[in-house]
């Protein structure tokens, strides 16, 4: 069985981008667009990941991602910011609102392959 992984990103040429990588890597994909579409998805279809872009539009990332940490039913869901806020401390206040990971854009398909390893914890990427 595949890995579930939510991409949350609003800019739709960056969330078909993301999407086509982890497709090639085996997960199956589902997207928000929005914050509070991002939560509920989160809680219906229990994503083996999130990958939470940090501006959005009616609400930010890092308030979602906090909000998905506090909550006991998506607690364990590992969270990867990906943003192109990448100014100092930016990676903190991600890290600091429950992301277990930060991702800069741009990115390279290896890049996020990588980063995503880490936040699961695994050495390669094998959903």
């Amino acid at each position: 069985m595949s890995m579930k992984v939510l991409v949350v990103e609003d800019h739709p040429e960056h969330r078909e981008y993301v999407m086509r990588v982890f497709a090639a890597l085996g997960f199956r994909v589902i997207h928000a667009s929005r914050a509070a579409e991002a939560i509920g998805l989160a809680r219906s279809e229990r994503p083996d990941l999130i990958l939470m872009d940090i501006m959005l539009p009616e609400g930010d990332g890092r308030a979602a991602a906090r909000q998905l940490k506090e909550s006991a039913e998506t607690a364990s869901i590992p969270i990867l910011a990906v943003t192109a806020l990448a100014l100092a401390g930016d990676r903190e206040k991600c890290l600091s609102a429950g992301c277990d990971g930060y991702l800069s854009k741009p990115f390279s398909p290896q890049q996020l392959r990588d980063k995503v390893g880490q936040v699961l914890q695994r050495p390669s990427v094998t959903p």
